[in-house]
């Protein structure tokens, strides 16, 4: 049996269909799309016809074998499925699976569906049995490192083009559900025509469909509207607006102001600096009001402490990421609860 990634599949099944496929993970999204091209190809050859098994302890393997050796009315060629969700077919179970792959008919495609396996499972007899005559597509989980460079690939797959804070901001939203992200991608490509997306696009998503949105949130802040930005915050909480949005939005202004806070400090004139952060001419008032307010430490310490909420969220630090949210809202609206020094203190 070729053992396959899930990467590997669409360019084994051009090269040729085999009689039996035995795809195992624990990824139902790459599982699923893997069982769906091997149906599509062998409906192309002819396999017309379907049956689907959902293996259980009561299950009657006889059945896998009665089916393998009857024809239907029209002799149509078919594709017999077996879930087998435990990943344990059993003393019986193994029996019926050697012994089918050990006659296997040209006319029947098996395709066996289970949960990762493990290396006792793969010493069976009936896995080696399988092995000779088929194919086992091992579906690996998409790794946290991956996660960007499967995303963009799954975009442009999808006629999209994503910038970086695009992929990374979609990275953080799904928390390594490829099924999300895959729901995700296609809503994109109705809500940018052009197909260009950008971080501002998916976090829109967000703000598309709710009373408050984030962008509310930043330019309250930035304006040093501290009630205003709260209580936009706390409606973004209400309606379920995950906590990664929010943060993504108040670090690129703080990230903004920063760099801004930077740039004056070298000499830099502040339209020229505004140019090259990427700030709107409509949005300037806003930068230079809070500009004011800040000088280029507490914008770092904001900086480190966006840092410790996002860490809070990914649950590497324990804390309340919403609570830590209102505590930056209100520093970004130029209230300072606790002094620098404490600040320090709380995200060690």
């Amino acid at each position: 049996m070729a053992k396959l990634r899930a990467d590997q599949l669409d360019g084994a099944l051009k090269r040729q269909l085999a009689p039996i496929y035995l795809v195992s993970g624990n990824e139902p999204l790459l599982v699923q799309e893997a069982c769906d091209a091997i149906r599509q190809t062998a409906r192309s050859q002819g396999f017309n016809e379907r049956e689907r098994h959902n293996v259980d302890n009561s299950f009657n393997w006889e059945e896998l074998l009665a089916s393998a050796n009857s024809l239907s009315l029209f002799a149509e060629r078919k594709i017999i499925e077996l879930r087998i969700d435990n990943g344990k077919p059993g003393t019986e179970g193994g029996k019926a699976l050697a012994t089918y792959a050990q006659h296997a008919s040209p006319d029947n495609l098996l395709l066996v569906v289970m949960p990762k396996l493990d290396g006792t499972s793969q010493r069976t007899k009936w896995f080696k049995a399988l092995e000779q005559a088929g194919a086992f597509i091992q579906v690996w989980p998409i790794a946290g490192p991956q996660l960007p460079r499967w995303i963009e690939q799954r975009m442009h797959a999808a006629g999209l083009n994503a910038d970086t804070g695009a992929i990374d901001l979609l990275c953080s939203r799904i928390e390594g559900n490829l099924l999300a992200a895959a729901q995700e991608i296609e809503k994109l490509k109705l809500l940018a025509p052009d197909g260009q997306i950008t971080a501002e696009t998916i976090a829109g998503t967000v703000a598309d469909s709710a009373r408050y949105n984030v962008f509310d949130l930043t330019d309250k802040a930035l304006h040093g509207d501290a009630r205003g930005a709260i209580k936009t915050l706390q409606g973004l909480r209400g309606e379920g607006t995950d906590a990664t949005v929010v943060l993504w939005a108040l670090a690129k202004e703080v990230r903004t102001l920063a760099n801004l806070a930077q740039a004056q400090q070298q000499g830099q004139n502040f339209d020229w600096a505004c140019k090259n952060a990427g700030v709107w001419d409509r949005r300037k008032p806003l930068m230079q009001n809070a500009l004011r307010r800040f000088k280029l430490a507490q914008l770092h310490m904001l900086l480190r402490k966006a840092n410790g909420i996002d860490k809070a969220i990914k649950g590497m630090r324990t804390a309340s990421p919403w609570d830590e949210l209102m505590d930056l809202t209100l520093n970004l609206s130029g209230t300072f609860s606790i002094s620098p020094r404490l600040q320090k203190l709380a995200l060690s």
